[in-house]
């Protein structure tokens, strides 16, 4: 198990500060309920029709099993306020990341905690971890009305890869987004 590391070690490089008395870890088992609960509400009216989708928000458990579930944990009173799967390519939970790449899966915030870089935390976390595997990029899947997510991405060096979009069902066009960990960050 890695040992845990905080917001503001984990983005060394990033011009925006980590979000004061936040840490980013591995989720322990005991949080696997609340790590479900806290995807499910980050994705609230995005998802009433499928209730499938939230059902496999809910598994915690199974995705530590097939990734690396990371969180955002508040350090004054231990809440979890958001959570990410890094996921290896070729991996369960692998949907668009190539070998070389790593992926993220089910980016989440809880309602209550939005607008303190949670979301930028966990996903710097995930490059991150990329970054130490080696890979040359990393690939996420969207759907249209994550605007605030596609901001975040864009805002982190994430561009479009159309040619990676993708339905998982007929009636969900998921996009992709990419971002090449060989090009050198803005300074």
């Amino acid at each position: 198990m890695n040992p845990p590391v905080s917001a503001a070690a984990a983005r060394p490089h990033d011009r925006h500060p980590a979000p004061t008395g936040v840490h980013i870890r591995q989720a322990r088992p005991e949080e696997y309920e609340a790590v479900g609960e806290v995807t499910v509400a980050g994705y609230a009216g995005l998802l009433a029709a499928d209730r499938d989708y939230v059902e496999d928000l809910r598994k915690a458990a199974h995705r530590a099993e097939n990734s690396e579930l990371l969180v955002a944990v508040d350090e004054a009173d231990g809440k979890i306020l958001g959570t990410v799967a890094f996921v290896l390519p070729g991996s369960a939970y692998a949907e668009v990341s190539r070998e070389g790449e790593g992926e993220f899966r089910m980016l989440a915030v809880g309602p209550d905690a939005r607008g303190r870089g949670i979301g930028e935390a966990l996903v710097e976390a995930c490059l991150e971890r990329a970054r130490k595997h080696h890979f040359t990029a990393v690939a996420i899947s969207t759907v249209w009305d994550m605007r605030a997510a596609h901001r975040l991405y864009a805002r982190m060096g994430f561009h479009r890869a159309p040619e990676r979009d993708w339905w998982p069902v007929p009636e969900v066009e998921l996009i992709c987004y990419l971002k090449d960990l060989r090009e050198t960050p803005q300074t």
